[in-house]
């Protein structure tokens, strides 16, 4: 099962702290801390929680589709192949985020233009008016993590938008 490493820390800080990622980007100011949803979604949170044990930078674009979203699609070349074959189920689904949510939206192989590889995107809501219509339609996302400082969160991504492309750093908080 994935994030063990989540429980091993439970049991290590006391079972009030919940794990958290920490999310970063200088040029915005952006630095948010998403607290992992691991009793609603499980198996994403565990995901997240395992693959930022290691620090990640994973770029990032403001956008088009989805309304008030920063989406950082992961490159397919920070995968491992257990990664990719297990894939993610669909836990506590949207397809309407709410700002501070933090949604993992993970698309088999062959889905998403015919390409081979799968897709595995966190997507930083940050206002109102959110959903998850893709160019190839409406795509459940799995809410595994919420960011409690909204107001700075849409700040820092309205500071994206206007600037465009820019690169997240993700890590382990704590």
């Amino acid at each position: 099962m994935r994030g063990n490493g989540m429980q091993d820390r439970s049991q290590r800080q006391g079972e009030t702290e919940l794990p958290a990622i920490r999310i970063r980007e200088d040029r915005s100011g952006l630095s948010a801390v998403a607290t992992l949803i691991e009793d609603r979604a499980p198996a994403n949170a565990g995901f997240l929680w395992d693959f930022f044990g290691t620090p990640r930078s994973i770029p990032a674009i403001h956008a088009m589709w989805t309304g008030p979203e920063i989406s950082a699609p992961v490159p397919d070349a920070m995968l491992t192949a257990a990664q990719r074959a297990a894939g993610l189920p669909l836990e506590n689904a949207t397809i309407m985020p709410q700002p501070g949510e933090v949604v993992l939206t993970f698309l088999p192989p062959r889905v998403w233009g015919g390409g081979a590889a799968p897709v595995f995107d966190i997507g930083l809501f940050y206002g109102p008016g959110a959903r998850l219509l893709f160019p190839i339609g409406w795509q459940p996302g799995s809410v595994c993590a919420r960011i409690a400082d909204v107001p700075a969160l849409a700040a820092a991504c309205g500071r994206i938008r206007q600037s465009g492309v820019c690169t997240l750093l993700f890590e382990r908080e704590g």
